[in-house]
């Protein structure tokens, strides 16, 4: 490899038909259900666009309800193993609000996403400044109906976020959310 081979950037980017999504949200949405609905959605038509992995995920901010960013897996078209749902969020989030911790005095923001978080997307939730997080499908549920690997977790990886002031929500709209990697299986999805 010569000099002229490195590159000195990155672009990741979200599918372009999400921009007909953003176009229909809805101003808010105020349950964690409602929330998961649209999480959920958004994991399918990823799917079925076949533009990524089976997750979806959101930033919400906590008093209105309102959605700041969306995420969907984008691993294997962006040759990224970054590019999950959730860091795609984070980072999008923090573009919009031009600041890489997204907590403040006054605001909150919670995370909802398709499945329980690997360890790298653990990991990430502190520093972004998550207050909580939803979740849908758990990590055994991911490692039972597909191949993903979700990564090295702390036993008591709930306990952890808990100390960090982080609260979790799980197992919300959970069969739909395991609906969602057998239809990835089914359509034969790649699996890493």
């Amino acid at each position: 490899m010569d000099d002229q081979d490195i590159k000195l950037s990155v672009h990741l980017s979200l599918p372009e038909w999400m921009s007909g999504f953003v176009s229909d949200l809805k101003e808010s949405y105020p349950s964690d259900e409602d929330k998961m609905r649209m999480v959920l959605d958004l994991a399918i038509r990823n799917v079925e666009e076949s533009t990524g992995g089976p997750f979806g995920a959101a930033i919400f901010d906590t008093q209105s309800h309102q959605v700041i960013s969306l995420g969907v897996n984008r691993v294997v078209p962006l040759n990224n193993s970054t590019a999950h749902a959730e860091m795609m969020a984070f980072m999008l989030a923090q573009q919009r609000l031009q600041r890489f911790r997204l907590d403040t005095e006054d605001h909150d923001f919670v995370l909802v996403t398709s499945a329980q978080p690997c360890a790298m997307c653990y990991g990430a939730c502190p520093w972004a400044g998550i207050n909580r997080v939803v979740i849908g499908a758990r990590r055994e549920d991911v490692e039972s109906l597909t191949e993903f690997d979700e990564g090295p977790m702390p036993a008591d990886w709930i306990h952890g976020l808990k100390e960090r002031g982080i609260a979790v929500s799980q197992d919300v709209l959970r069969q739909e959310s395991r609906d969602v990697f057998n239809l990835y299986t089914n359509k034969k999805g790649t699996q890493y």
